[in-house]
């Protein structure tokens, strides 16, 4: 299990300050929407320099049609980032055109497909889909797997349930993770730790009970405790 930090916060300073207190850990950051859109590649670049041994998780969900999403993807692999994520309902043919571009790269980042976001609960989930949460994100993974990504996004609550039923090897990154119980806010389907650990989540992905307490450095070293314990 490898710990992933959401850079969430309203500025590149204030993210890249979070950055620096915890530039002695060899971590994932995971960089958002809104990260991406206001500062761009020269974030990417800066979090780097801060440790150059950082992982960057590019969380853009990627969601169009297949070839301009395979476009998309090719230029996210130059950014150099070492993951990112598309929509697993994009469908198969969209899957295999992504895969297939990235087959040039040498070091090709990793590639998750997202199944249920976790603000999701089953009743707003089935207005949606028509489909529980855990049936459709089985289905999202099954199709991911067999089309050559690397892993999904889902809730712990799936992970386990998942890799059974694709490989033990297949990566499960899961949101809304609450290290010591704290408050679920606008996430329904939310974890623990402990929980992640069971379910055999591979990359817990944590957000705003690290950057919310007032020392981010200590927190991180606790839940890194937990993690490896």
């Amino acid at each position: 299990m490898e710990l992933c930090v959401a850079l969430d916060l309203p500025s590149a300073r204030e993210n890249l300050e979070l950055a620096k207190k915890l530039k002695e850990y060899d971590i994932w950051l995971k960089v958002g929407f809104r990260s991406y859109i206001r500062d761009g590649k020269e974030f990417l670049d800066e979090l780097k320099e801060i440790n150059s041994n950082f992982k960057i998780f590019l969380d853009l969900k990627l969601y169009d049609i297949p070839n301009t999403m395979a476009d998309a993807s090719e230029e996210i692999a130059k950014l150099g980032v070492d993951m990112f994520n598309i929509h697993a309902s994009s469908g198969k043919e969209a899957m295999r055109m992504v895969m297939d571009r990235l087959s040039k790269f040498e070091n090709r980042p990793l590639v998750l497909a997202v199944t249920a976001l976790t603000s999701f609960d089953n009743e707003s989930f089935k207005e949606i889909y028509g489909d529980s949460i855990e049936k459709k994100a089985n289905e999202f993974a099954k199709m991911s797997y067999e089309n050559g990504l690397d892993g999904v996004v889902c809730s712990a609550f799936e992970s386990r349930a998942i890799k059974e039923i694709t490989s033990d090897e297949f990566l499960t990154l899961c949101p809304a993770i609450r290290p010591f119980g704290e408050s679920s806010e606008d996430q329904k389907r939310v974890a623990t730790i402990e929980l992640a650990k069971e379910e055999k989540v591979d990359y817990p992905v944590i957000g705003r009970p690290i950057y919310r307490d007032k020392n981010p450095k200590d927190k991180v070293r606790d839940i890194l405790e937990k993690i490896n314990n």
